[in-house]
């Protein structure tokens, strides 16, 4: 089933393609990308123009200029006059608050978009149900749910309403953490096995770790970068969230230590966790911080990750940190030093180290279609 979900997002490349210009007040928007089926994340700190920007695609707010398509269904044309009207363009909106009707029950919440809308039926009602775990929350009414049920039960109806593109705004952002983390494993789900565009806004940097195929990098209103989630991933977050994204496939678990072992780069490498299958495909965050460096193979060490890597830059500045970036097999990962271990290791571009990674440190894996 998972490999039938990363054909469809094969197949629905470039599905969405967005070209505008405009302002709301005071704050310009200038945003140009394309994203396909999976999860695209806008992401940009508070005030960076992504809630303006999903509300003009979803016809909320007019741009000045450009243009806006779904595939072959043009939603805005400055040039040719088109606007259309929210309701004219098969999206489905998920907001930071669930905004169910109080008065209805978990089922006819889920049916009342597909029934006001005249929509065809796209998922069937009992997939929809069963993709997000709300088979025995159907008679109940929203105030006698939690916050992450509410959110399943709006995302369930957006999806009901047949959408060709899933726009979800913050929507873990009222919860707390045990409540997203309850939540994320059905957004996972959702992404692997409908295939379905998702244009998904988050200033949180572990949700787009865990969520995003593609990552749309947004500051001041302007795109500054799009592209594969692992590709931007590292131009993401604070000092402390900095890292990289890497992907690595099980090759067998030891039960009796609660470890995973995976390929990564033609390299062995564990995680601490159990419940993957031999050939799942994984993508995992591995933080800066938690990567350190040695000039010879460490012996008689508890860091069960010690890989060859390749220094292929590094950035420093005037405070008492550095970070290498780093080529392991092919993919990217970055250390962060004190530049006085830098120096005194004498680290150079080009040359060739070993990259120590804790299992305990690494974040827990994402399946992958």
């Amino acid at each position: 089933m998972a490999a039938a979900a990363a054909q469809r997002r094969a197949d629905m490349s470039d599905t969405l393609f967005v070209s505008v210009e405009g302002q709301v007040g005071s704050f310009p928007v200038t945003a140009a990308f394309t994203a396909g089926g999976g999860v695209t994340a806008l992401f940009g700190e508070s005030g960076a123009g992504k809630t303006t920007l999903l509300k003009m695609i979803a016809g909320v707010t007019r741009p000045a200029k450009g243009r806006i398509a779904i595939r072959d269904h043009v939603l805005f044309d400055s040039a040719r006059g088109i606007h259309l009207a929210p309701e004219q363009r098969r999206i489905g909106y998920v907001f930071q608050d669930a905004r169910l009707f109080p008065h209805l029950s978990v089922r006819n919440n889920l049916t009342y978009a597909r029934w006001a809308g005249r929509r065809s039926e796209g998922l069937s009602y009992d997939r929809v149900v069963a993709l997000l775990g709300l088979e025995h929350l159907q008679q109940r009414a929203p105030a006698l749910l939690s916050g992450g049920e509410r959110q399943r039960v709006a995302i369930g109806r957006a999806l009901l309403s047949n959408p060709a593109l899933l726009l979800m705004d913050e929507p873990l952002s009222s919860l707390d953490h045990s409540r997203r983390q309850e939540i994320l494993p059905f957004l996972e789900t959702l992404r692997d096995e409908t295939g379905l565009p998702i244009l998904y806004v988050s200033h949180e940097i572990d949700e787009v770790a865990r969520l995003a195929d593609e990552i749309v990098l947004l500051q001041g209103g302007r795109v500054t970068a799009s592209g594969p989630a692992e590709a931007i991933f590292s131009r993401l977050g604070s000092h402390d969230d900095a890292g990289a994204l890497v992907t690595g496939v099980v090759t067998a678990s030891d039960e009796a230590f609660g470890l995973t072992s995976l390929d990564i780069g033609g390299q062995p490498f564990q995680i601490a966790r159990l419940g993957f299958a031999a050939g799942t495909k994984l993508r995992l965050r591995i933080r800066a911080r938690d990567v350190s460096i040695a000039r010879a193979l460490p012996q008689a060490i508890s860091v069960r990750n010690i890989l060859p890597a390749k220094i292929t830059a590094i950035a420093g500045n005037d405070g008492p940190d550095c970070d290498l970036t780093l080529d392991i097999g092919g993919q990217t990962i970055v250390a962060r030093l004190t530049r006085k271990s830098a120096s005194e290791l004498a680290l150079k571009q080009g040359e060739a180290v070993f990259a120590l990674v804790k299992a305990a440190s690494v974040d827990r894996g994402v399946l992958r279609g």
